[in-house]
Parts: C-alpha cells; sequence; structure tokens
C-alpha cells in the first residue's frame, strides 16, 4: 500500500538525511577515520525526546569527559545557527547527557548537530553528529502522524547483522512520523544475549554480544550496557537522529513480571541481588540516563515516567507507567482494590490531565493491555501479570481500577480515547463495547496492540470479557517464541488528518506492509 501524500511540512529530503545520518553515525566500537587522537567522540549517535512546540531535548554520549554543546538552524548547511553549551559528561551519568532547547518555532523542522569538547580545551573538540525533528504544530491542519511499538531484543534475539539487525527502524521512519512512541520493554535486561541461537529451519542467528548482555542486569553498569547494546545498531541509531521518541518502561527493563516489594528466589541462581526494588532504582537511574525524557533526567530528585506529552490542537499523548505503583501479581480476584496496577496518585493524575485536555485525540500510552489476559508464569499459573483475570463477570482484582477510570471518562464526556499498548508479542485490534460487557458503565473504544520491534513472537492472548473486548484483527504465529527471521515484527501507525480530524490507525509489518487500517472519526463514540 502507498503511503498518503505528506503535509508540507513534512518536505524535507529524507534521502539525504538519512545518508548524512549514516556519516554521522560510525559503527560502534571502531574509530570513525576522521577523528582526531584524543578528541571526545559521540559513537552512540544522538536522539531526541519529549518535543513539544517550542522545545525538546537532545541527547549524546561521549567516549570519555566531555562538554556537551548543540548547535541548531532552519537549514542543514547550519549558515545561520544559535549555540547552546549543555552539561559535562562525565562517569557519573556513564558519560551520557541531555541539553533542553527552548525557544523553538512551532511546527518546523529543526536541524541539530552536537559537538563534544574537551573540558580542558574547548578548542580541542571531536566531529559534530548531525540530528534533525519537527516541533510540535501550533495549528490544527499541519495534522500529526506518529509511530508506537514496543520490545526490542528479547529472548535472546539480538542484533544479528546477517539479518539485517533492527532493520524494522527503517521501515518506520519511510512513515516520515513526527515521532515515535516506544511502549516499554525498550531493554531485556533480564535477558541475556548469546553468540549464536538455533533457527528451526536448521539456520544459526548470530548475535553481536558484549559483556553486560552475557548475563541478567544486576548492577548499574550492566543496565547501562543494555541500552548501550541497542545503541550499537546503525538502523536504530539511523532512527533516532530522525525521529524523537515518547519512550515508556515496562517489566523487561529490570526483570520479567516485577512489582515493587517482590523478592527473588533464593534457587534463581542467575541473581546475587534478591531485592527487585535495588534492582528497579539501577533500571530506573539507566533508563532516565538513556532516554531524553522530561520528567526522568539525571540529577532529578523526584522523577516519573508517567507524563502528558500535548502534540498540538489535535493530539495529547498520556503516557502510563503501570509498573513503579502496582501491588502484587495475584490471582486478581479481590473484590477491593485501591491500589491497582496504576496506583491512587497516577489514576488521580490521569482523571486530572484527560479532564483539562482540549485536544481532539487523547491516546492512552499504556505498556500493558486491558482485556487481554497476561498470565505471571513466573509466580504460578494462578497469577496475572496485566489487567484481565480470566474472569469475563463483574471487575475484580485490577479491574476495578479501569473501571473506575472508564466510568470516569464516560460521565465527564472525555471523547476521543485510543488506547496503544505492546508487551504481548504479536499485533492486533480490540473493540471494547458495553452491551457486550460484564461491566457496561462507559462508552466504547478501541485499543490496539504492536509488536515486537526484535524479539521472539508469541500466539494471541486470550480475551477476558469483563469490558466487553471484541477482536476484529489479529496476527500472531501459532507456536511461542518465533524468531525475527520467521516473520511476525509489527509496528503500528497513527495518522491524524488536520482538515477532518480524522485519525487512521495502521498495523504494519516489519517491511513496513500494511496488514489492517482502522479509521475512527472525531468526536464519536462506538465507532
Amino acid at each position: 500500500m502507498s503511503l498518503p501524500s505528506l503535509p508540507g511540512r513534512r518536505a524535507l529530503l529524507r534521502g539525504s538525511l538519512a545518508a548524512s545520518a549514516a556519516l554521522a553515525l560510525p559503527a560502534a566500537g571502531s574509530a570513525p577515520a576522521f577523528a582526531r587522537s584524543g578528541r571526545p567522540e559521540a559513537k552512540w549517535g544522538v536522539q531526541t525526546g519529549d518535543v513539544t512546540h517550542d522545545s525538546g531535548l537532545v541527547w549524546v554520549r561521549s567516549d570519555r569527559p566531555a562538554r556537551m554543546i548543540v548547535e541548531t538552524s532552519a537549514t542543514e548547511s547550519f549558515r545561520l545557527l544559535q549555540r547552546r553549551h549543555g552539561p559535562l559528561l562525565g562517569p557519573g551519568t556513564d558519560f551520557t547527557g541531555t541539553t533542553r532547547l527552548r525557544g523553538l518555532p512551532a511546527g518546523e523542522q529543526i536541524h541539530y548537530r552536537v559537538r563534544l569538547a574537551d573540558p580542558d580545551d574547548p578548542r580541542r573538540s571531536g566531529e559534530p553528529v548531525t540530528g534533525t525533528f519537527r516541533t510540535v504544530p501550533a495549528r490544527r491542519r499541519e495534522g500529526v502522524r506518529f509511530v508506537w511499538s514496543g520490545d526490542l531484543a528479547g529472548q535472546g534475539w539480538g542484533i544479528d547483522p546477517d539479518f539485517g539487525g533492527y532493520r524494522i527502524f527503517e521501515a518506520m521512519a519511510r512513515t516520515d512520523p513526527d515521532f515515535f512512541l516506544f511502549s516499554g520493554d525498550t531493554v531485556y535486561a533480564d535477558g541475556p544475549i548469546q553468540a549464536t541461537a538455533a533457527l528451526p529451519d536448521g539456520g544459526v542467528w548470530r548475535n553481536i554480544t558484549t559483556e553486560e548482555k552475557s548475563k541478567v542486569a544486576e548492577t548499574l553498569a550492566e543496565f547501562r550496557g543494555n541500552f548501550r547494546y541497542n545503541l550499537l545498531d546503525e538502523h536504530f541509531r539511523r532512527f533516532n537522529a530522525q525521529v524523537p521518541s515518547i519512550a515508556q518502561w515496562d517489566d523487561h527493563e529490570v526483570r520479567n513480571n516485577w512489582y515493587p516489594g517482590q523478592r527473588i528466589a533464593d534457587t534463581d541462581g542467575r541473581y546475587t541481588e534478591k531485592s527487585v526494588d535495588v534492582l528497579a532504582a539501577r533500571a530506573r537511574r539507566a533508563f532516565g540516563e538513556y532516554f531524553p525524557m522530561s520528567t526522568l533526567r539525571p540529577g532529578d530528585r523526584e522523577g516519573r515516567v508517567h507524563r502528558v506529552l500535548r502534540q498540538g490542537p489535535l493530539l495529547d499523548v498520556f503516557v502510563l507507567d503501570m509498573r513503579t505503583y502496582r501491588n502484587a501479581n495475584s490471582t486478581g480476584d479481590q473484590t477491593v482494590d485501591p491500589q491497582g496496577i496504576l496506583g491512587r496518585e497516577q489514576l488521580g493524575w490521569l482523571k486530572r490531565e484527560l479532564a483539562r485536555s482540549r485536544a481532539v485525540w487523547k491516546v492512552i500510552a499504556a505498556d500493558m493491555p486491558l482485556g487481554l489476559i497476561v498470565p505471571d508464569t513466573g509466580e504460578g499459573a494462578q497469577h496475572v501479570e496485566a489487567v484481565a483475570q480470566g474472569d469475563p463477570g463483574v471487575p475484580l482484582g485490577r479491574e476495578l481500577q479501569i473501571a473506575e477510570l472508564l466510568r470516569f471518562i464516560k460521565h465527564r464526556r472525555i471523547t476521543g480515547t485510543v488506547w496503544l499498548t505492546a508487551d504481548v508479542h504479536h499485533t492486533s485490534a480490540q473493540h471494547y463495547q458495553p452491551s457486550r460487557a460484564a461491566f457496561g458503565d462507559f462508552e466504547p473504544f478501541w485499543e490496539f496492540v504492536s509488536g515486537p520491534l526484535n524479539a521472539g513472537a508469541f500466539p494471541a492472548s486470550a480475551l477476558d470479557g469483563t469490558f466487553g473486548p471484541e477482536r476484529v484483527f489479529v496476527k500472531a504465529p501459532a507456536a511461542a517464541n518465533v524468531s525475527p527471521a520467521g516473520g511476525y515484527q509489527f509496528f503500528g501507525e497513527v495518522d491524524i488528518d488536520g482538515g477532518s480530524g480524522e485519525l487512521t490507525v495502521r498495523l504494519r509489518e516489519q517491511d513496513g506492509t500494511v496488514l489492517y487500517t482502522k479509521r475512527l472519526r472525531p468526536g464519536l463514540v462506538g465507532q
């Protein structure tokens, strides 16, 4: 299927940009030909995050202590530029850092380059690394397009150069998105990467390996190494230089199916550190160091993953954290459950922000699905990991909190809510309808699932009837842990038309092929 025509502000020639980005991002582990001895290098590329109509965060990592300097321009030539001095990069943040750009023009393409200067001699700097991004439009007619997915380097399927590495990022870049919603499991800190893995057809998957990825992550250095591992992929680095991210986390940034207060069984010999809270604190620090996030910057005393990103008159993105504040995984049959999967404080925040939103569409970015049953295999077959617990009757356990939220959305007459998620390693579309549900005090809505990006694919999850979901599309393998070589790698695209306000969701395969399309009209329910 051909892509729709692009609005005027997307007229940038992406081919030339991709070429320049590729030159600017040398293969990790090798010194670029133009590097001068003793000067800082940015081998891990650049990225931007949490971009607004007049600001954005630029990220870089140096190979040694350096001062971060960011130059911006309206053109690739950088004939007229603005220069901003950023932080000193050192071991305290694993030589990563972000610089906030302020006072940017709305709805415009911003070109930037990052220089790393010797802190003792600013005249000695490495070659600049370039990137670009679009600021959020101030006017509705400019439209919004973005992509989403999750689950990267899971189940031991890492970067295989013979397969083409993380080539799904090239397909996502071709849709020319305004941003990428990275829907959790951004790394697999609990998933070691071995040199080879056997494929069903007798072939061999050959991973790039690193020391930090040879075991489960426990130390801060090992968690940091998990994020660096993904940046070894040239497609990922090039994508980061072109497309801003909105990142959220789920369980594999720490450990499979974790929850606060959990203790790792003594019989699990992979871990010497048994406190999941200790592991989570280290993972959270590394996560904040390796993604440019407005609410979780290195050095902040109190940071958080949940936040709302306002993307102009057409769209607000509500990023949830369904991991940090949840209660313990259980059978999910409680008749009273005030903490739930979000915690009371985050639930209150979400209600307030939804009620004050004036955007046409309110995308709720959930790192776990609502009506799909996700068992906690580590705790036992009867425990549930997400919201749905398999009983199609009245809400119980964590479903009680979701019922409270859905009721609030209905009674406050909040329109345009769409749920996007990943986590389950297949792609699907579910329509939730009160006439089919055991709990009916809500307005109909859609939930779209995508992923994995580069991980094992799994069969479709069963549905729980409490909120009346109907699966109108699904693509998933029949077997568990199908490798990326076997297909079933997915991403989703959302395109909001600036004229009609219609929101179109496309579920796509690894090469960009459209599998399913759904068009939603603004201001309506039950569609």
